[in-house]
């Protein structure tokens, strides 16, 4: 098998073999048996207890139900997407200070970063609701959402940058040193690039928390997509069918995300085998071009 055919998956797992493979066709069968069990029964109760009257779930045939929650669908998105732009951001800052020559720098980075780590997300959201006003700071519905989700998430990830950064081969660097190139070009140039790639997978994990931290929205009042299902339980009476279509929406999201991630690992394994079967021209002449 090719290098550029070899999954991170296949790297990480080995295959199982013929007894493995009956063993979890076995455990398959029976998992998927109790769980079929199970959802008769819960079907069962929500039927006894009338949650599947048709008044709970006909308002979702209308096209203004799936258009409110479509803006709010909008506002998930436009708040994760914020939230994920500061977390990179403030997370490659903190990484940066957590490998910095400095001790000084290092220290208050790191202070940083197991603080944002240490402190539950909720509590970061009541500070920017709550306390921010009082400080004399005005910040709109988006913000007050977007920066304690981004600053809960941010020292994740420059642990993750950071652990990428040590994972690209020490003697890249030292061998563009030697070649005369200055530390910052070697570090954007040929260091980062590669911790990048490395960590890929771990950053759209990250994006996948992101997504469901903005669940708290409706502390701060932002219309996002849990809000406008408040809205309509209140309106409907409509808990079950409401949270369930809510939670389905959620689970395509997350689904759509580890498909970009699995994706970008298959763009990155070709990357890396094409590299690989033409790195002896791009060591010796691609670094000379770096300076």
């Amino acid at each position: 098998m090719s290098t550029a055919q070899v999954s991170i998956k296949d790297a990480l797992y080995e295959p199982p073999g013929p007894k493995s493979r009956k063993v979890i066709g076995i455990a398959t069968v029976i998992t998927l048996t109790v769980l079929t069990i199970l959802l008769a029964l819960i079907i069962r109760q929500f039927y006894i207890t009338g949650q599947l009257n048709a008044r709970y779930w006909s308002f979702l045939g209308r096209a203004s139900t799936w258009k409110f929650l479509g803006k709010g669908l909008l506002g998930t998105l436009e708040a994760a997407a914020l939230a994920g732009g500061v977390t990179f951001a403030a997370g490659f800052c903190m990484m940066m200070g957590r490998i910095s020559r400095y001790k000084v720098v290092r220290g208050i980075s790191t202070a940083f970063i197991e603080f944002t780590r240490g402190v539950p997300t909720l509590l970061f959201i009541y500070f920017f609701f709550l306390v921010a006003p009082q400080l004399g700071w005005k910040l709109s519905a988006l913000w007050k959402i977007a920066a304690p989700v981004a600053i809960s998430a941010s020292g994740v990830v420059a642990e993750v940058l950071r652990s990428g950064v040590n994972a690209v081969p020490k003697g890249q660097r030292e061998a563009a040193l030697s070649l005369g190139m200055r530390e910052n070009t070697v570090f954007f140039r040929i260091i980062f690039p590669q911790a990048l790639r490395y960590v890929i997978p771990a950053l759209i994990a990250e994006t996948v928390i992101v997504v469901k931290d903005t669940t708290f929205a409706y502390v701060v009042n932002f219309p996002d997509l849990m809000q406008n299902a408040k809205v309509l339980i209140s309106n409907y009476d409509a808990m079950l069918s409401v949270y369930l279509l809510v939670a389905c929406i959620y689970i395509l999201i997350n689904y759509l995300i580890n498909k970009i991630s699995d994706l970008t690992a298959g763009l990155q394994n070709i990357t890396i085998g094409s590299s690989r079967g033409g790195g002896r021209a791009g060591g010796r002449y691609g670094a000379g071009r770096g300076e």
